[in-house]
């Protein structure tokens, strides 16, 4: 039978971009100039996200959404307008979860994770020049992805040296660190951070976000497919090559306060 699924639209205070969220599959957003643009966007990332809820056992459930339903309007915050990402805290991100529930997001973005590891695996390791991301490499990414990360994690008390992801075995301890931090803030009722404060939910997908962003990113720029695929997978997306994410180009910010960018 088929399914609805909630969306959420993150407004820019300026109206300059809407950013269209799945706050039931965590790292399911995209952003656009208007709010119709961004539903379709968010459409279609929908095959390419099955790649996640099938990591997850939840392909089943996943499947069946065929329509969405907008559940929630909100306002976003400067970084919205200018980088299409969202930023801001929906009335979902803040309501309480159950352990159920918790479990489920942290099981999509371990999904996530897992996904993001497979893409790191198989694509080239020089990156197809262009003005997203200024020309980084692969390793450059997955660099930049694992160290912003680590400053989110620092928010649910999970403290990483800047050189401790570098092999499998530390990175696998470090995931497992954080997902414990987020529910002992959970059994808690705390929100993760020190002075500004994230919603666990909007953690939770902020993470999945920057993950697959980064992933889907490797997988459009790998040399080892033939280009002339590659501009007609991207066309079919409604893709483009100067797409890129916020937190490449600037500090991300966590409740108004700035987050150092290393990378």
């Amino acid at each position: 039978m088929a399914k609805h699924t909630r969306v959420m639209l993150e407004i820019g205070p300026k109206g300059k971009k809407v950013v269209a969220v799945a706050p039931d599959w965590p790292g399911l957003e995209r952003g656009a100039k208007t709010a119709e643009d961004a539903i379709e966007r968010l459409r279609s990332y929908i095959p390419r996200y099955s790649q996640v809820a099938k990591l997850a056992e939840m392909d089943a459930e996943f499947s069946t959404i065929k329509n969405f339903d907008i559940v929630e309007q909100y306002p976003g915050t400067g970084s919205t307008d200018f980088w299409g990402i969202s930023f801001a805290f929906s009335n979902i991100d803040k309501q309480a979860m159950s352990d159920e529930t918790l479990e489920r997001e942290l099981a999509l973005m371990q999904a996530c994770w897992r996904f993001f590891d497979d893409v790191r695996k198989r694509v080239s390791a020089e990156m197809q020049k262009g003005p997203r991301g200024g020309g980084r490499d692969r390793d450059h990414i997955v660099r930049h992805t694992l160290s912003a990360e680590q400053d989110w994690a620092g928010g649910v008390g999970v403290q990483v040296p800047n050189d401790a992801m570098l092999t499998d075995k530390a990175l696998k301890a470090y995931r497992d660190a954080y997902c414990h931090g987020i529910r002992d803030y959970h059994a808690q009722g705390k929100w993760a951070g020190n002075m500004a404060k994230w919603p666990l939910r909007f953690l939770i997908r902020h993470t999945a976000f920057h993950t697959l962003d980064h992933a889907w990113e490797m997988e459009d720029k790998d040399l080892t497919t033939c280009q002339t695929s590659v501009k007609c997978c991207l066309t079919q997306r409604g893709l483009s090559r100067r797409e890129f994410c916020g937190t490449c180009g600037q500090s991300m910010q966590m409740g108004g306060r700035p987050l150092s960018n290393p990378l």
